[in-house]
């Protein structure tokens, strides 16, 4: 069942711990009908290419942890991961798809809808990134500093490529984690998909608050397990599947932050928090779930918050940053919504041009599309650059006439 799925059944409950941001975003979707039989053929939709100077090349492999039992599936003696790497390329290579083949058909089918959009309505299987699959590491960029990437609850790894691909194309090396049997579709080599364990038939707020805590605690192994490979092969020792040509070695593991939309912002900060391998983090727009929420971070943390989503009405947020003590920013993003931090910023508008019935305003606000993901990707770009890389900016000095929509909370 999707994140959009689970929030709107967890409003239904009168729980407030699911994000207030994406319950407010989500549910609307419930009470209208879905769009499709208005257009004639599948409507084509795209991502914004990326800023950075350099091309981004792209590798998806599946990781098998076999230190630990799958913390979902009590059955299965290993966790099993599918990640993608994206980085700065040299040299070309075919152009990779948005969503694998299995995982596209899924999506149509199951995750499309609650937004409401009809099955065979978008092209989902022909939308396109701008990396090249398996391309050679760009030497040029030389060692790459790293950021592990976590989709919302439910969500698959895609939904972050707009902004994942352009840090790539900066010079870092973005790893991008699918957590099994909770994002809504993972497809693995062989063709083989798997969907997300279906949720209990009732939703309590006790039972939503322990399905989230313990998928908090799955995503934050996984993330950690992620790292140990990404180290591997930062010391030149390979993982997974075959690797684009340049790869050993080019991980720089004394540099790596976090990012995650929602639920993943949540973990990125509970990483940083626990695993002294991480330097800093970003949270895009997403409530705090675990001990972070009450402890904080110590380190470098960036937080971009929708519109109507404030400390004030959630208190996780107020707690986290009264604990939190080291270099701290929360910049707000007026007209944004939840669904603002992922890929549907993009493609929404894009497809609500031909499906006026799709409620866009509830899932990505009233914000520009394109100076929305512009903002995100410069406020998160030059995070990084500052903390990473020790470049100096003044982005985060006062506001910036480039981007009137995004303010600094104190």
């Amino acid at each position: 069942m999707s994140v959009v799925t689970k929030a709107m059944r967890a409003k239904a409950t009168g729980w407030s711990g699911v994000s207030k941001a994406a319950l407010a975003v989500l549910v609307p979707a419930v009470c209208l009908p879905v769009s499709g039989a208005e257009v004639a053929s599948p409507i084509g939709v795209s991502l914004p290419a990326p800023g950075g100077p350099y091309p981004v090349g792209t590798a998806a492999m599946r990781l098998v942890d076999r230190s630990r039992p799958d913390p979902l599936v009590a059955a299965k003696p290993y966790r099993e991961l599918m990640i993608s790497l994206w980085y700065p390329a040299a040299g070309g290579g075919p152009v990779a798809p948005h969503m694998a083949p299995l995982a596209a058909a899924d999506w149509d089918r199951h995750s499309a809808p609650p937004l409401g959009i009809a099955k065979g309505a978008v092209a989902w299987a022909a939308t396109r990134t701008h990396a090249r699959v398996g391309a050679p590491v760009e030497r040029r960029a030389g060692r790459l500093p790293v950021v592990l990437f976590s989709s919302g609850d439910g969500g698959p790894r895609t939904l972050g490529t707009a902004l994942v691909e352009d840090l790539a194309s900066r010079g870092y090396l973005v790893v991008t984690v699918d957590h099994t049997y909770e994002a809504d579709q993972v497809e693995f080599p062989g063709r083989r998909l798997v969907r997300a364990l279906p949720l209990p038939a009732k939703l309590t707020p006790k039972v939503i608050a322990k399905l989230l805590a313990g998928h908090a605690r799955a995503r934050l192994a996984d993330l950690r397990y992620v790292l140990d490979q990404v180290t591997a092969l930062a010391h030149g020792r390979p993982i997974g599947g075959e690797l684009p040509e340049g790869m050993l070695g080019a991980p720089d593991a004394s540099r790596v932050g976090a990012l995650g939309q929602s639920l993943g912002g949540s973990v990125a900060a509970q990483l940083t928090r626990d695993d002294a391998r991480v330097d800093a983090a970003v949270n895009l727009d997403g409530s705090y779930v675990g001990p972070v929420a009450r402890r904080g971070v110590t380190r470098p943390f960036l937080q971009l918050a929708a519109e109507t989503h404030t400390r004030d009405g959630e208190p996780s947020w107020k707690s986290f940053w009264r604990a939190s003590t080291g270099w701290k920013r929360e910049l707000r993003f007026k007209g944004a919504a939840h669904g603002s931090f992922t890929d549907l910023q993009a493609l929404l508008p894009q497809i609500a041009a031909r499906l006026p019935k799709v409620p866009l305003a509830d899932y990505v606000g009233t914000i520009d599309p394109g100076r929305s993901v512009a903002a995100q990707r410069a406020y998160v770009g030059a995070f990084f650059d500052l903390h990473l890389r020790g470049r100096p900016n003044r982005l985060f000095e006062g506001p910036d006439p480039r981007f009137p929509e995004v303010s600094r909370i104190p």
